[in-house]
């Protein structure tokens, strides 16, 4: 009789553990969930880093994270499924969005509200991640630079953000966060693209471009490499160690973000990881500038005015390479190969240490409402 009910018992941990309609489910609403969009299995184990290495640092009995996404996304998530299950993964769960999603009803109620609402209401916050470019058409543009690969993925976690903090494509509609207003909403490189864009923001489609007039990798080397937000040289030169992307500076702007909220000194110009084409043009609404590319051409972090834990930037403060010596790359060919986390020094790995501390405090003093 023990041996049935403890295989009983087994079955449901499993059945629970990988179920991808998590908060359908009975689950303990005594923990903390954290939403992880588009968890494919390179973000969980980026989240796991971030845990592992202490960047992260939320107490990990009391908070869960639960991977959303949606139904048409390109990407097969029983993957996931299967590295969740796999690695025994007791703090990580799974749920998907089902709906109907175009261009025409992102910015208005639609099928994903309710299952959104119900998502947020068991969650205190939620992380962005990076990817590729969002369909022109979501803000009121015709597609001259971009190149789409998954416009589910950015129906969703457009709709997702509307819903979160409204915008200025329907200022009738009332925002979730107007009920939590200390919600966490954050996001990196993408993360951030979309958060502007859902709040009736644009982008700019080609960053080389739209802003110097460099057409092809020759002229967009020619802008310096100070200003470039990837790395063109490998796409003239065939060498295995050249970097995908680059290691530049930002310098902060007069809002009090970073300074009085993430305590760095507004002195710093720290360097970060930048791997993007595009950027944010017009605002959204309620979204100040907190940090600006070393020219000042490039907004590449945002802030919220009315709701304090929403933020975003446009670079990648969650790689790994950044907090200890994993690889050695170079920028050019020429360049002595050398780890990123050598290259940007203490004081810009301090900054991110800093930028960690500040999510990690918001999440371990959130509280469950609902």
């Amino acid at each position: 009789m023990k041996k049935r009910i403890f295989l009983l018992f087994l079955v449901f941990a499993v059945i629970t553990t990988s179920a991808q309609d998590f908060f359908h489910q009975e689950f303990n609403n005594r923990k903390k969930y954290v939403l992880l969009t588009n968890p494919t299995v390179r973000n969980l184990k980026t989240v796991r880093y971030l845990e592992n290495a202490g960047l992260l640092d939320i107490k990990k009995g009391k908070t869960r994270f639960v991977g959303v996404y949606f139904e048409g996304q390109n990407y097969d998530f029983g993957e996931t499924k299967a590295y969740i299950r796999e690695n025994n993964l007791k703090n990580f769960y799974l749920h998907e969005i089902k709906g109907d999603l175009t261009e025409d009803n992102l910015f208005e109620k639609n099928d994903c509200t309710a299952d959104l609402e119900l998502i947020f209401k068991n969650s205190v916050g939620v992380f962005f991640f990076g990817g590729p470019d969002i369909p022109p058409g979501v803000y009121g543009e015709k597609n001259t630079r971009s190149i789409v690969t998954d416009p589910a993925r950015h129906y969703f976690e457009t709709t997702f953000l509307f819903h979160l903090l409204g915008s200025s494509r329907n200022e009738q509609y009332e925002p979730f966060l107007k009920e939590k207003p200390k919600y966490l909403v954050t996001g990196f490189c993408l993360g951030m693209q979309t958060m502007n864009v859902a709040t009736g923001g644009t982008l700019i489609q080609d960053i080389p471009s739209e802003i110097f007039g460099a057409e092809n990798p020759e002229a967009a080397l020619k802008i310096g490499r100070t200003n470039l937000h990837r790395n063109y040289w490998q796409e003239i030169v065939e060498d295995t160690l050249l970097m995908g992307i680059n290691l530049h500076t930002i310098k902060f702007t007069d809002n009090p973000f970073f300074g009085d909220v993430v305590k760095v000194s507004k002195r710093w110009e720290p360097r970060i990881y930048s791997s993007h084409h595009q950027a944010a043009e017009k605002l959204g609404k309620g979204l100040e500038v907190t940090a600006l590319s070393p020219d000042g051409k490039i907004v590449e972090g945002l802030v919220h005015s009315v709701y304090p834990n929403v933020f975003a930037v446009q670079f990648h403060p969650e790689v790994p390479g950044l907090y200890e010596d994993l690889y050695v790359r170079k920028f050019h060919p020429e360049d002595e190969a050398m780890s990123y986390n050598d290259i940007i020094g203490k004081q810009s790995v301090k900054f991110h240490e800093r930028y960690w501390e500040h999510i990690s405090k918001i999440i371990r003093k959130a509280k469950n409402k609902r």
